[in-house]
């Protein structure tokens, strides 16, 4: 197999793990929480959606990684998290807007990774040297669409805050 193969492996592997989890066990425990606390739980693993920084530096991920992709993937991420933080906050204080910028943030972190997965496999950034970056994608990506479709599913089936 060569590294786009293994990529894709790892990252549907990874995706089916994540989404067996959600269905045998997540699902019940979300349903069974207020609307609010089960929102809050799925922004979690947003909040550290800062790691995507890592393709930035140089000594983990190869300088000859197009500084466009690298650039793109780092700054969504990075604005993905400020407004998952920005909806957790949101969320903890009640405030009436928190549903609405759940959905920004849900709408706008979809679409970031949706952006740096068609730039990936366009670009095959397989082709470079990644180091442990390698691990973002096909470790962490597949959580992130797990729970991005998860909040989707939240919000549009639970309907309030309570």
């Amino acid at each position: 197999m060569d590294n786009f193969q293994i990529f894709g492996l790892q990252f549907a592997l990874s995706t089916l793990v994540y989404a067996l989890i959600v269905r045998w066990f997540a699902s019940a425990w979300l349903a069974a929480m207020p609307v609010r606390n089960a929102l809050l739980v799925l922004l979690i693993p947003h909040l550290m959606r800062h790691l995507g920084m890592t393709f930035l530096v140089t000594v983990v991920a190869s300088p000859d990684v197009p500084r466009g992709f690298v650039s793109q993937v780092a700054y969504g991420d990075l604005l993905a998290m400020f407004l998952a933080l920005a909806a957790a906050l949101a969320l903890r204080a009640r405030a009436d807007f928190a549903r609405g910028l759940v959905w920004v943030f849900n709408i706008v972190g979809t679409l970031d990774l949706a952006n740096a997965l068609y730039n990936g496999i366009r670009l095959d950034v397989t082709r470079y040297q990644v180091g442990a970056v390698w691990y973002i994608p096909t470790f962490a990506v597949p959580l992130l669409l797990v729970t991005h479709y998860m909040i989707f599913v939240t919000l549009l089936k639970r309907k309030g805050m309570r």
